[in-house]
C-alpha cells in the first residue's frame, strides 16, 4: 500500500486497521519518500516488506516473492 494518499487514508493508518482485523496480514508499504520513518522502520509499523519508488516490475516481484515466502520483504540491493 502507498504510504501517502492525498486526501485519503495512507498506509500508516491503513495498516493499523488491517492488523486489528488480521494480525497476520502480509502488507507491503510503498513510497518515494525513502527518509520517512515508516519506510526506514517498516517492520515496527507492521509491514512485512517495502518497495521504494520508483521500482521496476522485477524489484516489485522480488519483494512480493519474499513476503509471500515469509523470508522478509527487504528491497533487493
Amino acid at each position: 500500500m502507498d504510504l501517502t494518499i492525498p486526501g485519503g487514508m495512507g498506509g500508516e493508518d491503513a495498516i493499523k486497521e488491517i492488523l486489528a482485523l488480521d494480525p497476520e496480514a502480509n502488507c507491503i508499504v510503498s513510497s518515494g519518500y525513502a527518509n520517512d520513518p515508516v519506510m526506514a522502520r517498516y517492520q515496527e509499523y507492521g509491514f512485512k516488506g517495502i518497495a521504494i519508488k520508483p521500482y521496476s516490475i522485477e524489484q516489485l516481484l522480488e519483494v512480493l516473492r519474499r513476503v509471500a515466502s515469509d523470508v522478509g520483504g527487504d528491497p533487493p540491493h
